[in-house]
């Protein structure tokens, strides 16, 4: 599902947008200031709105965003000894959503794998990062982030934020169109968050457990 998936996302970037997204700005996820309505799909072609179908985006922003501070994670390790796999620290992370999904009437494993695709995301930028700056030296960050004081306090603010988003979206996740509307809603977050071919790629690998 994941690759048929990620090709309709960019088939949805363009549906949406009528163009393709600019090669994403990482550092600040910013947003588009406007959507262009599809030519072959909108509110007053179809009896279900866009925006109903688009429900979803409460999650895929959040993805979206998380993405683009992959784009620090990499660039904190880059040229040290930390690896991009952190089995400790995700182990961690895992435990602690799972706890508080308990707390917010969610099913702690369903909400443990959305977190684990995040995870994956975020590996497959940072590599796809690696490989290249590998290759262009030249474009490597001229910048170390702090993972600990300047990173993880964005990633806990995304945490929070998806775990009251998975809540909130509860009966649509559960729903017969969750797919569709997981497919137009990650274009649409593609497209207004400028995700480049490489953060495309990973947004395709966060929304496997979304429905």
């Amino acid at each position: 599902m994941r690759s048929a998936l990620l090709a309709v996302c960019a088939s949805a970037v363009l549906a949406v947008s009528g163009a393709a997204p600019a090669v994403a700005d990482t550092s600040t996820p910013v947003r588009a200031s406007a959507v262009a309505s599809s030519p072959t799909f909108s509110p007053t072609s179809s009896p279900i709105s866009l925006t109903s179908l688009t429900s979803l985006t409460s999650l895929t922003d959040l993805f979206a965003e998380r993405l683009l501070v992959a784009d620090k994670v990499a660039a904190a390790k880059y040229g040290t000894d930390k690896p991009i796999d952190d089995p400790v620290r995700e182990q961690q992370i895992l435990a602690d959503v799972s706890a508080r999904a308990v707390g917010l009437g969610l099913d702690p494993e369903a909400v443990a794998a959305v977190f684990r695709d995040q995870i994956e995301a975020n590996k497959v930028v940072q590599r796809g990062l690696y490989a290249r700056w590998d290759a262009h030296p030249e474009l490597r960050p001229t910048e170390r982030p702090d993972l600990v004081k300047e990173v993880r306090p964005i990633l806990d603010r995304i945490t929070t934020e998806l775990l009251d988003a998975l809540k909130e979206t509860q009966g649509v996740r559960a729903g017969d169109s969750c797919e569709l509307r997981l497919v137009l809603a990650a274009g649409r977050s593609a497209w207004e968050y400028r995700l480049d071919g490489l953060h495309l790629e990973g947004l395709g690998r966060a929304v496997p457990s979304v429905c």
